[in-house]
């Protein structure tokens, strides 16, 4: 049973040649990889403000209130929520670029996730509703949401932290997308 074109099996052989190493199938091919978008800086900051927000509150509980009302040397205890700080930082931005989506022809791909990467397949056709939110926080930053739902509640999925325009412009695709891959259901 032959699974490819002759033009794969020259492409193929001009990576051996190259010293490239070679996709398993021809499907796997790296032309065929969808063009990932990642999501803007405005989410990271964003991210980011809130967790010096929180984490300097807590630094002020923990560390100058109690050196305030009982001892000085009490005000070490401010470290911890520091170090968390400087922490969150590095991990907010790792998580920021992990995410990203794509579109294809027949789908939807959300990626995300540092140690555990979570890659979410949503089919145009399986989409019941197309949502755009954006809370007065976001809102303040630029930011929207878009979420997905479908049939099977795990397959719902969120692409967080999207320009409005380019969340209304997704919105729009994804419907109008789904209403001709569902017309012959």
């Amino acid at each position: 049973m032959e699974t490819g074109s002759p033009d794969d099996a020259g492409t193929a052989g001009t990576a051996r040649a190259a010293g490239r190493a070679t996709p398993a199938s021809p499907s796997a091919a790296p032309r065929d990889e969808p063009g990932w978008t990642g999501l803007p800086p405005g989410l990271l900051r964003l991210r980011r403000l809130l967790l010096v927000v929180w984490l300097g509150l807590l630094t002020v509980a923990a560390g100058v209130l109690p050196a305030l009302f009982l001892d000085p040397r009490w005000a070490v205890l401010a470290l911890l929520p520091l170090a968390l700080t400087a922490w969150g930082w590095v991990m907010l931005e790792r998580n920021w670029r992990s995410w990203r989506y794509a579109e294809r022809a027949d789908d939807l791909l959300i990626s995300r996730g540092v140690l555990w990467r979570e890659e979410t397949v949503v089919p145009y056709g399986r989409m019941q509703l197309v949502e755009v939110t954006s809370g007065p926080v976001e809102r303040h930053f630029g930011l929207a949401s878009v979420q997905l739902h479908t049939a099977a509640a795990a397959t719902d999925a969120t692409i967080p932290g999207l320009d409005p325009a380019e969340a209304e412009r997704l919105r729009d695709r994804l419907t109008e997308l789904g209403e001709a891959r569902s017309a012959g259901l």
